[in-house]
């Protein structure tokens, strides 16, 4: 199989934005906040604006995606040599695809229903499409990061963007994913201040 050139990779990369987008939206998803404010960002964790604007403090959550996936695939080519020798834009476009099928999943009811009942976010409706897309770039953003940088760099900043949105939100990535997976009420509690 060839690579597909630069070209074809960013033919592939907007594809599969624009196909996520007409899925979300075939979901009931809206395309931006309902209450129609044309402000960028909502910064607000507690009301419903957050992840109906471009840019949310989650924002953040999904650029360690792309650091975590950059990690994943690099340790996954550590054991499987020909994942080692893909071009780095086709494991770019790997992660935007896993990316892209969780803002799917993510927007799914199921998982709707998982944040509202188990975690802090009882307002939580689902992404807006712009929010998700954004989400999307800033996953391509902690890839493009993390292929830049030495290991130590890339560890260094997933730990500070942890702690940032520990200490302003009393929420980050891995609290993220233990209320999801496996909820547990005094984090629950504590988050809810």
């Amino acid at each position: 199989m060839q690579t597909p050139s630069y070209r074809g990779i960013t033919l592939y990369l907007l594809g599969t934005v624009l196909v996520t987008a007409v899925i979300l939206r075939a979901m009931g998803q809206p395309w931006w906040c309902s209450c129609g404010s044309l402000t960028p960002w909502s910064w607000d964790i507690w009301t419903t604006h957050n992840s109906q604007h471009l840019i949310d403090p989650y924002l953040f959550s999904h650029l360690l995606h792309g650091v975590l996936f950059y990690a994943v695939l690099f340790l996954i080519g550590t054991c499987v040599p020909s994942i080692s020798k893909l071009p780095l834009r086709l494991k770019f476009l790997m992660a935007i695809i896993v990316e892209s099928g969780w803002e799917i999943l993510e927007n799914s009811p199921i998982i709707i229903d998982r944040y509202r009942t188990a975690t802090i976010s009882l307002d939580y409706f689902g992404d807006s499409i712009a929010n998700s897309a954004i989400d999307i770039a800033a996953c391509g953003l902690g890839f493009l990061f993390s292929a830049r940088v030495k290991w130590w760099w890339s560890l260094a900043a997933f730990l500070l963007v942890e702690l940032v949105l520990l200490l302003t939100i009393r929420d980050c990535l891995t609290l993220n994913i233990i209320m999801l997976t496996y909820p547990i009420e005094a984090i629950k509690t504590w988050q809810s201040g």
